[in-house]
């Protein structure tokens, strides 16, 4: 009944008060998720008057007193009682009666809710209805969920900045680190980054093995036993402990790295190679990136050359039969997508530069849709992804809506129960 009366989804034609006086709801009001009535600051309007406060809903009349609203001052301002059976007159602690509106619901709502919210066992509830909706209904909506999970990007981006005193290479520098732990690293990525500043690496940028040492030390991944299987990781610690005493760094605390279950080109020991030979010889990383206007250029700006160490080993230790690149294809794009594309539109949301902003978009409709598990998913269900920025819509979809079972704030699940909501008395 919450939902029906927030979302407007109103089961009659007309609605009247218990007493036969007509109802027009100008503002359902905001909803109270704590103690209090259910709805503060809604505006109605009863046989011709204008009423500003409060809303109650109950299913029954008589749960009012039941709850102990008729002695409670908090309910004092409440200028709509709706209510599924009309079993009770409610009044004031001044014996004034509260005006009283009959909004039967159908049960099939709650039933089509249930199925929502209640199937742990399913994956897409609403899969049998999303080929039955308007294409340019459900277009519309993905595209929205594009541009809210590109603006939480370009929120958390913008948090960086501040953080770093408005330094934009700073920012980009963490924010390339974050986007190399490709989500499940993401955190000790980031820490590392911000463990380590930039104009310390700098100052030392013209050597790949310093630059090594400074990233690997500061990770806590030049341990006892990498030290004490592989001669170059005790190289770098070596250079590490100098580097570590010049310009006073700590390693920080339990990085927590992940490296269960996952396969080797993902281990961190690669992706901070990676790093290291992005910062060789001076990161200006920024500049180019903003010039990115597709999907080649964006992604080979995460193709550097690695030291000859790392083009045959994945961790400190063992070395492969063959050469193992920088980062493919597919993790390029990645980077593309979750690092560029958030960077260009921060970066042109900051400086009121709509140009930018747009080339941000439009990199993303130039990049293929990502090859993961949600987009499968949603693909199966009949809504298909070309292009990266609709790719992003549904993980956006996935995590924000169907993983929370905000199925009431999801406009699929709306457009469902909404069927439904109406029944005539």
């Amino acid at each position: 009944m919450q939902y029906v009366w927030q979302q407007r989804l109103w089961p009659l034609a007309e609605m009247r008060t218990v007493d036969g006086r007509r109802v027009e709801v100008l503002d359902p009001g905001r909803l109270n998720t704590d103690a209090g009535p259910d709805f503060f600051n809604a505006k109605v309007r009863i046989a011709g008057a204008t009423w500003v406060g409060n809303v109650e809903i109950h299913y029954r009349a008589s749960d009012w007193h039941r709850h102990g609203h008729d002695s409670d001052r908090a309910y004092d301002s409440v200028i709509l009682h709706v209510v599924d059976r009309d079993d009770a007159v409610v009044r004031r602690p001044d014996g004034q009666i509260i005006a009283q509106m009959r909004m039967p619901c159908d049960p099939a709502l709650n039933t089509k809710y249930g199925e929502l919210v209640g199937r742990a066992d399913i994956d897409l509830p609403c899969a049998r209805d999303i080929a039955s909706l308007p294409a340019v209904y459900v277009t519309d909506w993905i595209s929205s969920l594009a541009y809210e999970r590109l603006y939480d990007k370009v929120e958390r981006i913008e948090s960086i900045r501040q953080r770093l005193c408005g330094d934009w290479e700073q920012t980009c520098y963490v924010t390339v680190a974050r986007g190399l732990g490709f989500g499940i690293n993401g955190e000790p990525f980031e820490r590392l980054a911000l463990s380590l500043p930039l104009i310390f690496i700098g100052k030392h940028s013209d050597s790949l093995t310093a630059v090594e040492a400074l990233l690997f030390g500061q990770s806590g991944l030049l341990n006892a036993h990498a030290v004490a299987v592989d001669s170059y990781a005790a190289h770098l610690k070596k250079e590490y402990d100098f580097l570590a005493v010049k310009f006073g760094l700590k390693c920080p605390e339990n990085l927590g790295w992940k490296m269960a279950r996952m396969r080797p080109p993902n281990f961190p020991h690669r992706r901070i190679a990676v790093l290291a030979a992005m910062l060789h010889g001076g990161f200006r990383m920024m500049s180019r990136l903003l010039e990115a206007r597709d999907a080649d250029s964006a992604c080979s700006l995460f193709t550097p050359e690695l030291s000859p160490y790392w083009q045959r080993r994945y961790s400190f230790g063992a070395e492969s039969d063959r050469d193992i690149g920088t980062l493919s294809r597919s993790s390029a794009m990645v980077m593309a997508v979750n690092v560029v594309a958030p960077l260009m539109m921060a970066y042109g949301l900051s400086r009121g530069d709509d140009r930018m902003a747009d080339a941000a978009v439009d990199l993303l409709h130039s990049i293929k849709a990502e090859s993961n598990s949600v987009v499968s998913l949603f693909a199966r269900a009949g809504i298909k992804a070309n292009d990266a920025f609709t790719s992003q819509g549904l993980i956006q979809l996935r995590r924000a809506y169907c993983e929370q079972r905000k199925c009431l704030y999801c406009r699929i699940g709306h457009r469902k129960l909404s069927y439904c909501a109406h029944r005539r008395d």
